[in-house]
Parts: structure tokens; C-alpha cells; sequence
């Protein structure tokens, strides 16, 4: 008989924590789970999921003034909040549940409380109070978002979370951040009408992307109708007797709005987890350390996905969690390869980006071709004001081979995750060239760049 009540237990059940429970069970391992929310995670509940259907209600403005164009008559659209809303959290709870039944089928014990750490195989689950053991113990809590705890009225302020449930439609809404989370809510809340401002403290938007990503996300916030504002960040939110919230900036401006909302990041959900007490160690914003393995510096403990802040995207969870089980109960040491992971940010229009961005690949490789686009696709040219679409590949000069390529345009997100394949794989310009395009479309464009682009500052004359 075991010397402890579980083989693995898991904490958190998001898509990486669900992931590994499931493979280890159906090994015939005796597996538990414990979330002290629901099944899930952040993707599911609070994240990807519900953020994409936002996306897409927002996304039909530009579409109903767009099918007028070609000849459509839609009358004058409306959109109604609470309909949106309830619908879309519908989804959620039949997601979530999904989740649940998969963990039964698969034999895992789901524990729908938290669990936190009495010693190196102890947990408590509160709020019943039982102490449990284990043999092998996973930690996947996720991330959970910041705020400026120290701002004068900051308590009056949401977050992301937030946003899925909001009784009503705001009239006006001001965002802190400049990051993914922040552009894409951002764009949606202004294509619903709200009128929107993002206050960023920095110059450009989307900081650690690649700089003509960064610029075309700017210009395309401004187009939505966003205000933004750089350079400055909140100094005090004061609620006033209506509801609404007055927010005063840095730099001397005040702004009165219905939400105010931060989107200033995420750090690891590890507080109260009692790591000290197992020796696990954490890093920076409470990030759980772990070596290529997964393995924090408890031998038995493990770690993956957003609380470990390597790469905080679903999927790479997901194969982390592959690679913990392999690793652990295959007796096979599997590390994830974290290079080269592409990835979308769902503003409107959207990115997909792939590889090194330019400056990256200026750092590492030294001299590098960059070959650019910019041109107004197809399918709005009959509108009255098409979007244009973005696309760059960033080659390395000695062997040609593709380290970055990113689109901002529709479907970016779709192009670049076929794309990935070909820069993972390591191929070269040449082989971009030598693909048949499909046409009329726009990603044929990246088959048929020719010409070296050239930076101003280094062009002859200059």
C-alpha cells in the first residue's frame, strides 16, 4: 500500500493542471485535483474564451457597415448588452463543465476547494479542513491580474475579470495598461459604443513585440476611436455621488468616466499557497522557479504554466502539462521546447507573430534582411475605409533562414499558426519563395515579397 493518499495531486484546474490529471489517471494513477474556483481556469472562465466572444460581438460593426458596400441592407443595427453577456457566460458554464466531466471520465477526483501546502506532501483544503498527501504534487494555479494597490482609490476600480459580467454597458470606460489585454479591451469596448481611453505609460503600445506591430496596433486603436494617452499613468480615482469615477493622471489631466478598469498585467496566483513551508522557491511577482523539467527545487513538486511565467499562453500550458507526465511517470525526461512559439493578439485588426522580432534578430544574429508590406486587403477596398494590413518577415543574411514573421491584418491569427510550422522548422527564404501563392488572398504576400527592405537611416544619400 502507498505511503500516501494520492500518486499526483494536482492544484489548479486549468487547461495545463486538467491536462497532466487526466494523462496520470488514465495511467492508472490515483489522481486528485483541487479548484477553488471552477473547472477551467483562466483560458476558459475568465480569459481567452470569453474575451474571443467580445471580440467577435464587436467585430460585427465593422462588418454590417462594411455588407452595405456590397450592396447589403441591414437596416440600423442595434446591440443589446444582456443578451451578449448572459449568452456568452452560457458557453462558459457549458465549457466549464465539460471540464469536470472529462476529469470523472478520465478517474480523477475533483476537489472543489483550495489547497495549500502544511509541508513538502501535506495539503490542507480549506474551507473543510482535511489534510491530504501525496506522492508527486503539480502546481498550476495560473496568474491572476495586477493593480496599483498603492493608488489613492483603487478600490474603485476593476479589472478583466470584470468585464465578462458587467450588469450594464458603460458610456465611458478609461483603461491603465498597454499590453495585449488591455489593447484588445480596449477595441472592444469602443466598437460597442463606449467611449473608450487607454492611458499608457510608455510611448508605444504592446511593449516586447516588434516595432512595426507595435506602431500598426497604435495607429489601429486611434481608428477604433480609442484616445490614448502615453507618458502617464493614474495618480487618484475618487468615486462621485452618481457612480461615475474621477480619474486624475500624471500629467495634470482628469478624466470622468462609468468603469475604470486595470490591465497593467498578471503576475503567478502563488500568494497564501504556502510554498515556504514545501521549499519551493519563487522568483520575481511570485513566479514558481523550475528547471527545463518543470521541476521546482522540491524534487517531487512540479510546476507549469502561467504560475511559473515562462510563456503564459493555453497551449504551451498544455504542452508543459504532456511533458510533466512523460517526464514523471513515463520514465522519460521531456523538456519543452519554449523557441519559436507563435502567438495572436485579437485587436481589430489582429496580430500573428511567429520568431524573433526585428530588433531580436538584430541582437542575435547581427545582420539580418527584413522584407515589408503594408497594403489595403480585398475585401474592404469597397468599403470607405479599408484597413490595411501589415506583413514582415525577418530573414538571417548568411543562411536565409526565416527567424520572424508577423501580420497584423484579418485572419492574422489563423495565417501565422500555418506559418509556425514553417519557421520552427527552421526553413529559409528561398523555400517562402519557392511555395505557389494562392490568389486573391492576403497571405499570399508572403510568398511573393521580393524586395529587402531598407531602413531610412540607412538608405544611400542619408
Amino acid at each position: 500500500m502507498s505511503d500516501f493518499d494520492y500518486d499526483l495531486f494536482t492544484i489548479g484546474a486549468g487547461s495545463g493542471g486538467v491536462r497532466a490529471s487526466r494523462l496520470a489517471a488514465l495511467k492508472g494513477l490515483k489522481v486528485a485535483i483541487a479548484e477553488e474556483h471552477r473547472p477551467g481556469g483562466t483560458c476558459v472562465i475568465r480569459g481567452c474564451v470569453p474575451k474571443k466572444f467580445m471580440v467577435y460581438a464587436s467585430g460585427f460593426k465593422k462588418s454590417f457597415a462594411l455588407a452595405k458596400s456590397y450592396g447589403w441592407e441591414v437596416g440600423s443595427p442595434s446591440f443589446d448588452w444582456p443578451t451578449f453577456r448572459d449568452a456568452m457566460n452560457a458557453e462558459v458554464d457549458r465549457l466549464s463543465g465539460i471540464y469536470a466531466k472529462n476529469l470523472g471520465n478520465a478517474g480523477v477526483e475533483l476537489i472543489e476547494e483550495r489547497a495549500e501546502f502544511i509541508d513538502a506532501h501535506t495539503l490542507e483544503l480549506k474551507p473543510s479542513g482535511r489534510r491530504v498527501t501525496a506522492k508527486h504534487i503539480l502546481i498550476a494555479t495560473g496568474g491572476r491580474p495586477n493593480v496599483d494597490e498603492g493608488l489613492e482609490g483603487v478600490e474603485h476600480a476593476i479589472v478583466s475579470d470584470h468585464l465578462f459580467h458587467l450588469k450594464r454597458l458603460p458610456s465611458s470606460m478609461i483603461i491603465a495598461g498597454g499590453g495585449y489585454i488591455a489593447c484588445e479591451f480596449a477595441e472592444v469596448f469602443a466598437q460597442l459604443g463606449v467611449k473608450t481611453t487607454l492611458v499608457y505609460r510608455g510611448d508605444t503600445v504592446l511593449r516586447g513585440f516588434d516595432d512595426d506591430v507595435r506602431e500598426a496596433v497604435h495607429e489601429g486603436l486611434k481608428r477604433a476611436g480609442v484616445r490614448v494617452v502615453t507618458k502617464t499613468v493614474f495618480t487618484r480615482i475618487e468615486k462621485q455621488g452618481d457612480g461615475t469615477k474621477t480619474v486624475s493622471l500624471k500629467n495634470g489631466d482628469e478624466l470622468i468616466v462609468d468603469e475604470v478598469v486595470f490591465a497593467i498585467g498578471r503576475d503567478a496566483y502563488t500568494a497564501g499557497l504556502g510554498l515556504e513551508k514545501a521549499g519551493v522557491a519563487t522568483g520575481k511577482n511570485g513566479a514558481v522557479l523550475v528547471d527545463e523539467y518543470s521541476r521546482t527545487s522540491a524534487p517531487h513538486i512540479y510546476a507549469v504554466g502561467d504560475v511559473t511565467n515562462r510563456v503564459n499562453l493555453t497551449p504551451v500550458a498544455i504542452r508543459e502539462a504532456m511533458c510533466f507526465v512523460e517526464t514523471v511517470f513515463n520514465d522519460n525526461p521531456t523538456a519543452y521546447d519554449h523557441s519559436n512559439i507563435a502567438s495572436a493578439v485579437f485587436t481589430q485588426p489582429p496580430v500573428g507573430t511567429v520568431g524573433l522580432s526585428e530588433a531580436e534578430a538584430r541582437h542575435e544574429h547581427g545582420e539580418v534582411d527584413v522584407y515589408k508590406t503594408s497594403f489595403r486587403p480585398m475585401k474592404g477596398m469597397l468599403g470607405a475605409d479599408p484597413d490595411r494590413m501589415m506583413m514582415k518577415i525577418i530573414v538571417q543574411r548568411g543562411t536565409q533562414r526565416v527567424l520572424g514573421v508577423h501580420i497584423v491584418g484579418d485572419d492574422a491569427p489563423e495565417i501565422i499558426q500555418a506559418v509556425a510550422i514553417a519557421v520552427k522548422a527552421g526553413l529559409t527564404k528561398d523555400q517562402f519563395d519557392a511555395t505557389c501563392a494562392v490568389h486573391p488572398t492576403v497571405a499570399e504576400e508572403l510568398v511573393t515579397m521580393r524586395e529587402k527592405w531598407t531602413p531610412p537611416e540607412l538608405r544611400p544619400g542619408r
